[in-house]
């Protein structure tokens, strides 16, 4: 942009009504003339800071187009008392910007990354353990109360919570607490006497 059309229209503006002015022509009687007015003086500056923060110039463009575009649409929900028109305004592009940025950001994925990998099949022995362990388990939970092992296996098994399972078993909640604590101090005895 030259310096003699930003010279005109800081000229236009400052004879006119303030940017606020203008942004409330806008949104009360979709003012062409006062968004015109607007446009001229902040999409270049809007331009140039979307540059600054990193945008590539094609990019700017588009985001200072769609900035100028929220302007005009949001022109009646502008309250002065809040910002002044630039802070509102650039408010408007910062969000955009990062809006932009987010929607375009890529995740690298690695394919050597070790997440990516598949863990490695447990030792025989402990798969061992854990088979014997879950048959106790199971043996323990048989010798409860059947509605105490079914408290049990709707907590721990299925993931539910304590007021999904009162929900569920049409039981208040404290009862339901209650038990779950009795059939665990009832697993603990069973296995681990000495405890």
């Amino acid at each position: 942009m030259d310096f003699h059309a930003d010279t005109m229209t800081e000229a236009l503006v400052r004879d006119s009504d303030s940017f606020e002015d203008l942004i409330a022509a806008v949104g009360a009687e979709d003012d062409r003339s006062a968004f015109a007015r607007l446009f001229g003086h902040f999409a270049p500056r809007v331009k140039s800071y979307l540059m600054r923060t990193g945008s590539d110039p094609s990019s700017a463009d588009e985001l200072t187009q769609e900035v100028m575009l929220l302007v005009w649409r949001k022109a009646d929900r502008f309250d002065p008392r809040q910002a002044n028109a630039a802070t509102w305004i650039f408010a408007i592009a910062r969000n955009k910007r990062i809006d932009c940025y987010r929607r375009d950001r890529r995740l690298e994925l690695d394919p050597e990354d070790p997440i990516f990998l598949p863990a490695p099949p447990p030792a025989a022995d402990q798969s061992l353990e854990a088979a014997e362990r879950a048959t106790v388990l199971g043996q323990a939970i048989a010798t409860l109360p059947a509605e105490q092992g079914e408290l049990l296996k709707l907590a721990f098994y299925e993931g539910k919570s304590h007021a999904a399972i009162a929900d569920e078993a049409r039981i208040p909640l404290g009862t339901v607490k209650s038990r779950l604590r009795l059939a665990l101090a009832r697993l603990r005895l069973r296995l681990d006497p000495e405890s």
